[in-house]
């Protein structure tokens, strides 16, 4: 504890450093409408699979969770979603 730094370390503060990656505003992206449907999809299927099991295990009500689960993991991957550039 003896040896702290003090004062300011060369190049991390000023006004030049400010903006790294860019001189503008980057606006907020919402995302696309059927990214956002596939996502849901994929939500209701994992509540619908793991509301399965309470209070005791009901299996056809899990693999069909799993297989809505499944749907939405297929519209996320035909419609390119994982793979758009969103920045």
């Amino acid at each position: 504890m003896a040896e702290q730094a003090s004062g300011t370390v060369e190049g991390t503060g000023g006004s030049s450093a400010a903006l790294v990656h860019g001189a503008g505003h980057m606006e907020h992206n919402r995302g696309r409408t059927i990214s956002w449907v596939g996502t849901s999809v994929v939500i209701v299927g994992f509540i619908v699979g793991g509301a399965a099991f309470v209070p005791t295990p009901h299996w056809l009500v899990f693999w069909i969770g799993a297989a809505v689960a499944i749907f939405g993991c297929l519209i996320l991957l035909f419609s390119k979603a994982m793979n758009t550039d969103w920045y």
